[in-house]
């Protein structure tokens, strides 16, 4: 079941991610789930770098898991949009 949550959270945290940046990309849905996954995990190492650390844990509460996901799939679509303006 905890699969199927990811998917989930990773679909509405890249989508939210997707109107906060502007411009337009076609990812499809597939695209905004792994932007939203990938993420997901880039802001869960970014908040465990900056706040204080505690044990891991999987059962992590929902909100600290989507704000950390929307704000990493902020800066990686932003890194994505940077990198593909320069190619």
């Amino acid at each position: 079941m905890s699969i199927v949550w990811m998917i989930i959270i990773g679909l509405i945290a890249g989508a939210i991610a997707r109107l906060l940046v502007p411009g337009k990309e076609n990812f499809g849905w597939i695209g905004t789930i792994v932007l939203g996954i990938v993420g997901g995990f880039v802001g869960g190492t970014l908040g465990s770098l900056v706040f204080a650390p505690h044990k891991f844990s999987f059962r992590q509460p929902i909100e600290h898991t989507f704000i950390g996901a929307i704000v990493g799939a902020v800066i990686v679509l932003v890194i994505y949009k940077f990198v593909r303006a320069r190619t």
